[in-house]
């Protein structure tokens, strides 16, 4: 079955963190893993609701749950 997993990320230690990156993309293609999105910086698109078929959910949207909706553009061919 296919997963997807975003890892929001926060470097500490550039020198540390490159490292980690090489090792674990290592593992997760050692385990049959690849990226499709990697280091890319996500567009925060919150306040582009303007469509009347939206209108609906947008209005009780804030009462009902807390969302970060993020777009990155993928890998070519992945």
């Amino acid at each position: 079955m296919p997963a997807y997993v975003i890892s929001e990320v926060r470097i500490r230690d550039e020198r540390l963190a490159d490292t980690y990156m090489k090792l674990a993309a290592a593992s997760i293609a050692r385990h049959g893993g690849r990226y499709i999105v990697r280091g890319a910086e996500p567009l925060r698109l919150e306040s582009w609701y303007a469509s009347d078929d939206y209108a609906e959910a947008l209005s009780i949207r804030e009462d009902a749950l807390d969302r970060r909706l993020l777009f990155v553009p993928g890998i070519a061919g992945a």
